[in-house]
């Protein structure tokens, strides 16, 4: 399940240029570097919505915490546990089926 998950920015790089400015975003105590352009006027101790990587969005500190009640509430926060490896995915045993047939030989 892809989610979008609230965290704290912590700080604020910039290169000059809107496209690659980035932060540091802590998720409860795991910090991951974040792509901030979609959300310029964020500043440090806001809290963002993040999806793969880029906020999409400012969110109130009260919003933020309604978020990670409901993810406890699913038992989903344990992939953001500092020291804890997220689970992984099972690797399937039967081989895919083909999309198409194969194309005749020429």
């Amino acid at each position: 399940m892809c989610l979008a998950v609230p965290g704290r920015v912590i700080s604020i790089a910039t290169d000059g240029d809107d496209l690659s400015r980035s932060g540091k975003v802590s998720f409860g105590g795991v910090i991951k570097e974040v792509n901030l352009a979609f959300v310029p006027e964020v500043k440090v101790g806001d809290y963002v919505v993040v999806h793969v990587g880029f906020a999409l969005s400012v969110v109130d500190e009260a919003e933020a915490n309604k978020v990670f009640d409901y993810l406890r509430q699913m038992d989903e926060l344990t992939d953001l546990q500092p020291g804890e490896k997220p689970a992984e995915e099972p690797l399937a045993t039967t081989p895919a089926e083909p999309i198409a047939p194969p194309l005749p030989k020429p």
